[in-house]
């Protein structure tokens, strides 16, 4: 973890409190922690710092992260290829996140990028503000984008047929900025920064993954500065209750305060100056892309991500 980001820092687990965390340095590189502690003098909540990476996820334990999909090898090279397919010259590669970077205007400050898995969108802000920072409640996707941090490149073992393997490399453009961007175990629905200090947020295809969509949101607008600022949300609304009850939803249903399309009611949520997300954001036309994930050789997904810009 680089040191600079503590600043940023608070403890999840005693939000809405603003509690700062005490660092404890067991090994340090040029300013990147490779061992220590984040310990919060409060609650006494102690969040380790194991190969570089802090674990600032409240609600995650052992037992949870072994049991969780997004853990494993398989499942990391398939996000791999999903977000830096297009650097492979892969015919079947996604522009997703080349749209999506092109949308975030140049801007001195701090960007977020929640649920960013391994790091695409976090590295492409690096040439956009001062700072980018990308968490994922998932410990091998950080890892990843770490590694792909230090090093600027990562071999990739694909899956192809079976268990048959197409090794590719990565490699990261230079415009890319390795010194800008940091990437922790983190929770969008308790962030561990604090208020009114990031400058860009992005939520891409995240909202409908969460057990609570409106506190994400909420917990957006509290990191999100009150001027100056952009967000970007990106999703295909694919809602489920194994994500999330029914009366969770921002949309996909014919009842209640969310009736409707998630896209236009989380836009009406951003527009209203009275809401709980003010102060209102100003918010652009309604557009999609589409994304795409490989599976193997011969299975994609594609899914079609509908988004909306916003800046105040």
């Amino acid at each position: 973890m680089k040191a600079q980001l503590l600043e940023l820092l608070i403890c999840p687990r005693c939000l809405p409190a603003e509690e700062s965390l005490a660092l404890d340095i067991l090994d340090e590189h040029n300013g990147d922690i490779a061992t220590g502690s984040l310990r919060c003098p409060q609650c006494g909540a102690l969040y380790p710092i194991v190969d570089g990476v802090a674990l600032l996820d409240p609600q995650a334990t052992e037992v949870q992260r072994a049991a969780n999909k997004y853990e494993t090898d398989e499942v990391v090279s398939s996000y791999l290829w999903s977000h830096f397919s297009d650097l492979l010259g892969d015919e079947q590669a996604s522009q997703a996140y080349a749209t999506w970077a092109g949308m975030m205007v140049p801007q001195p400050g701090v960007a977020l990028d929640a649920g960013g898995a391994v790091g695409r969108f976090t590295f492409e802000m690096s040439a956009r503000c001062d700072f980018a920072i990308g968490i994922d409640t998932s410990l091998a996707f950080i890892r990843a984008a770490r590694q792909l941090m230090r090093e600027r490149s990562m071999a990739v073992a694909l899956k192809d047929e079976g268990l048959l393997r197409q090794e590719a490399t990565i490699r990261l453009p230079d415009t890319w900025r390795s010194d800008r961007v940091e990437f922790v175990v983190a929770n969008a629905l308790a962030l561990p920064f604090r208020q009114k200090s990031i400058a860009l947020f992005s939520s891409l295809n995240l909202v409908d993954k969460v057990p609570s969509p409106l506190n994400h949101l909420r917990e957006m607008n509290r990191v999100t500065r009150n001027e100056r600022a952009q967000f970007l949300l990106s999703d295909p609304f694919s809602w489920s209750t194994e994500a999330a009850p029914v009366a969770a939803w921002l949309g996909g249903k014919a009842e209640g305060r969310f009736a409707g399309k998630g896209l236009a009611n989380v836009a009406a949520l951003l527009a209203d100056a009275g809401g709980e997300l003010a102060p209102a954001w100003r918010v652009g036309a309604p557009g999609s892309v589409w994304w795409t994930i490989r599976t193997h050789s011969n299975h994609y997904e594609l899914i079609r991500s509908c988004y909306v810009h916003a800046n105040r």
